[in-house]
């Protein structure tokens, strides 16, 4: 993978892969689900600047959606970046890919690396304060495949990702802390059994980033 020289430089200021140095993992043992999460799969300090870099590249855009009859306004900004002819569509809105970036083209290296595939789009979402959210869904549209791979890393502020059972009411919510530098891996039956959601919260939080990595078939 080529780089710029920008990035080149970056990249040897934030030091070794992850997967030279000792990864803290935690398998969740959840019927009808493949969840893996890596608390800290990037440094701080690598988190902190591929978050500014994040801020100032990404091309944000603001959706719209309908509720009730009336648009407003999606409660979060968004970005759909990949490879040329991979296109994105859910709650009715169209997203086509903007070019790879020199950092997000980093990000996805890393995350390949752990995730033993490759991705070929992302979805970022920036969650600005605590009233910005994403309400209970499951990635299962059907240009994602039936079992497919979702790697989501978090740069910023820490949210709680909560998941529910579709069907089974006796399972109690997950909850998950998405911390600075997280990498979450959902993959097998996940998307068919469970949904989550990031909620809104009156609690102070700091802005924070999610990259989706995804596979468009």
């Amino acid at each position: 993978m080529q780089y710029d020289k920008d990035t080149q430089l970056s990249l040897n200021l934030w030091g070794q892969s992850a997967l030279t140095s000792h990864l803290q993992v935690d398998k969740l043992s959840v019927p009808d689900a493949e969840i893996i999460l890596y608390p800290s799969y990037f440094t701080e300090e690598e988190s902190d600047g591929i978050l500014q870099r994040l801020f100032m590249e990404v091309n944000w855009r603001q959706d719209k959606i309908k509720c009730y009859g009336k648009e407003i306004d999606l409660p979060r900004l968004t970005a759909w970046y990949g490879d040329t002819d991979k296109s994105y569509t859910y709650s009715n809105i169209v997203m086509n890919p903007i070019p790879w970036t020199p950092v997000l083209l980093f990000i996805k290296d890393r995350v390949e690396e752990i995730a033993q595939v490759s991705f070929n789009s992302v979805l970022l979402n920036f969650y600005r304060d605590g009233k910005d959210s994403i309400s209970w869904h499951s990635d299962d549209e059907q240009e994602l495949g039936k079992y497919p791979v979702i790697s989501s890393v978090s740069f910023g502020g820490e949210r709680k990702l909560q998941f529910r059972h579709k069907s089974n009411k006796n399972l109690k919510k997950l909850e998950l802390n998405l911390t600075n530098g997280s990498l979450l891996i959902m993959k097998g039956k996940t998307q068919e059994y469970w949904q989550h959601q990031i909620a809104k919260t009156s609690r102070t939080v700091m802005p924070r980033i999610n990259l989706t990595f995804r596979i468009i078939k």
